[in-house]
């Protein structure tokens, strides 16, 4: 208590100036404000740390990189600069590397030319004899098909052929058509197939359709298996195969047909495409098949193919062959 007492009783006769006041007004402020300007530069300096430290990581990292490039003004130029030429000499010996990935792209470039103009590539190519240049891939036949050009007559041979009547009447027969010539050609149709009819046979009576799936000549191959464009090697083949599906059979003198074919061949017809009847069928051969009796009337149909340049031309006889229809393939590969 008595030091309390002291220091009152000291300081007790002091007593503050005019402008005291004034200054207190005009001071609290202004520390105000140096303590806010110190807090801004604190945070200031702490988000600029923050974003330096990872382009400094990132600028540390891509140092070996001879690809990159300072982004200064003026450095916007693909062209090296005269005093930094190690990126581009970097380049150069990264292309020249053979296990660097834009060597391979390169190298896998010219590969791919060098192929282009040897013509590799065609994997429906055989060297079957008497096979034909026309694979299941139709990339490869396009490629072989447009490097080759269309067959013309003179590199063609054509030749027909029939094969026995069956149990229910049908014939089959075979169209061969050889690339008797020295180059390569392409075949790009089944040519035209005609049906004539001989003898006692009325034309209305014969019709020449497209083989479909699922259609009267079950012994054709499948559509699917025809091919739209076809290479044939020199002494090479292709088909084109039909069947004759009587509708009922030749008529007696004076009588109808029978609605119900009975076939009355003993040993089949005959190929090559030389068969005709007596009543002065193509060949003049005696007729392919025996007659039930004295009273059935001679008929036949003649089918012919004119492959797709116009010539040559095949035709073989469907001998006792008055009503019916012809179902033709389009190109097989020769078998």
């Amino acid at each position: 208590m008595a030091l309390r007492r002291l220091l009152k009783d000291t300081v007790g006769g002091i007593a503050p100036g005019d402008a005291a006041l004034d200054r207190l007004r005009h001071a609290v402020p202004a520390r105000r404000a140096r303590k806010r300007q110190a807090v801004v530069g604190v945070a200031a300096a702490a988000l600029l740390v923050g974003t330096a430290i990872p382009a400094l990581v990132h600028v540390t990292n891509s140092g070996g990189d001879s690809d990159a490039r300072p982004s200064i003004v003026g450095a916007g130029s693909d062209q090296p600069s005269q005093h930094d030429t190690g990126g581009a000499v970097d380049r150069d010996k990264r292309e020249q590397d053979p296990k660097s990935d834009k060597a391979k792209e390169k190298k896998d470039k010219k590969d791919s030319k060098e192929k282009k103009e040897k013509g590799e590539g065609d994997k429906g190519r055989t060297d079957k004899p008497g096979g034909a240049t026309g694979g299941p891939e139709p990339g490869s036949q396009d490629t072989a098909a447009a490097s080759s050009p269309t067959c013309d007559a003179a590199q063609l041979s054509a030749v027909g052929s029939t094969g026995p009547t069956e149990a229910d009447g049908k014939v089959y027969g075979t169209f061969r058509i050889s690339n008797v010539s020295g180059d390569s050609c392409t075949v790009s149709g089944a040519g035209t197939v005609v049906a004539a009819a001989q003898g006692a046979t009325e034309p209305g009576n014969v019709n020449v359709v497209d083989h479909t799936a699922g259609d009267a000549a079950v012994g054709l191959p499948d559509p699917a298996q025809e091919s739209s464009a076809l290479v044939l090697q020199p002494g090479a083949a292709y088909e084109v195969r039909f069947a004759w599906v009587p509708s009922a059979t030749c008529p007696s003198e004076g009588g109808d047909p029978s609605p119900n074919p009975t076939p009355t061949d003993s040993g089949g017809a005959g190929g090559g495409g030389n068969g005709g009847s007596e009543t002065g069928a193509p060949g003049g051969a005696t007729p392919q098949l025996v007659r039930e009796d004295e009273n059935t009337v001679d008929g036949s149909v003649a089918v012919s193919l004119t492959a797709d340049p116009g010539s040559p031309s095949a035709s073989t006889t469907v001998g006792n062959a008055c009503s019916g229809t012809v179902y033709k393939t389009g190109v097989l590969a020769a078998q």
